[in-house]
């Protein structure tokens, strides 16, 4: 008998990131076959956490954004598309407005999660990528508007947490412009740190693990420069083990650089040059707060989670 496959279409609308992923699905036990997998920086949340609101310019270039890449999925002959909205939508006064529009420009429902629902999509998505991970492990996905933190357990989701700590409200308070200012960076770690002493919840932070793991652009970028690829190659991403002394390295060669010398390394896509030293600060304050000397790095995370949905016909 042959198999019955199924195209469909993943889109995660994030506060700095939009990510498409169209893939054919036979059966949730047999994984995926990839077709389409692309990400667009459109900032989203640039100026939100000073407004409350979505500009009409980034939420403009946002929306043009998301049709194209549900243009391009039915056009690859996806039978469903999924679209998840993340923190800068739930939280903005006009987020409901600006989904709204969306809506009636594609012709897609568009879920705006919790922060619960995004560490849990997240969660699912790590895991099919990397496997198990036995024992504790907590996972951290550096967003632009929050970074969510997870607890498992074998696998299994513990606790998790939403902290509004985003690349794109940090980056906007300490701008780096021009090569990195020590005490500068060192302001912004201490805010870092303080926001996870105060935040993060006790099960989270006092937890002792075996794994840590990170994910989205900050920690995927850092690998990609750690392994010295000219090109962005996510197989090769995908599980590295990111030392404490490799990030240090990372984050000594980004302080040297000023903004374009940045925006000129390899596998630094546009849009994120300016985010990148707020995001490695983020990095080094979770090494510290769970000592850990290395992060495994998913490559997958929230947008294979919705596609697990997809595959389980959930969405």
């Amino acid at each position: 008998m042959p198999v019955v496959t199924t195209r469909v279409a993943a889109i995660d609308l994030g506060t700095n990131t939009v990510r498409l992923l169209v893939a054919d699905i036979a059966s949730r036990a047999a994984g995926w076959r990839t077709v389409i997998v692309e990400q667009r920086v459109t900032r989203l949340g640039e100026g939100f956490r000073r407004t409350g609101i979505l500009s009409d310019a980034a939420a403009a270039r946002t929306a043009a954004t998301v049709a194209e890449y549900v243009t391009r999925a039915r056009g690859a002959g996806a039978a469903r598309v999924g679209i998840v909205a993340t923190s800068a939508v739930r939280d903005a006064a006009n987020g409901d407005a600006f989904v709204r529009d969306l809506e009636r420009t594609t012709g897609v429902r568009v879920r705006v999660i919790s922060g619960e629902e995004e560490a849990r999509l997240t969660l699912a998505g790590i895991l099919a990528g990397l496997g198990a991970l036995p024992g504790a492990a907590v996972a951290f996905d550096i967003g632009g508007g929050s970074t969510e933190y997870i607890l498992a357990h074998d696998g299994r989701l513990v606790a998790a947490a939403s902290l509004q700590l985003g690349v794109v409200p940090l980056a906007e308070r300490f701008p780096f412009p021009g090569p990195v200012d020590p005490d500068r960076y060192r302001a912004l770690r201490a805010e870092v740190d303080a926001q996870l002493a105060r935040e993060l919840p006790p099960a989270i932070a006092t937890a002792r693990i075996d794994t840590l793991v990170g994910t989205a652009g900050t920690v995927t970028t850092l690998a990609a420069l750690d392994l010295g690829l000219r090109d962005y190659d996510a197989a090769r991403v995908q599980g590295h083990a990111l030392s404490r002394a490799a990030v240090r390295l990372q984050r000594r060669r980004l302080a040297a650089l000023d903004l374009a010398g940045r925006v000129a390394l390899p596998c630094l896509e546009p849009g994120r040059a300016d985010l990148i030293v707020a995001g490695v600060a983020i990095v080094e304050a979770t090494l510290d707060r769970w000592g850990s000397e290395q992060v495994i790095v998913s490559d997958w995370s929230l947008r294979e989670g919705l596609l697990e949905d997809l595959a389980a016909g959930e969405v």
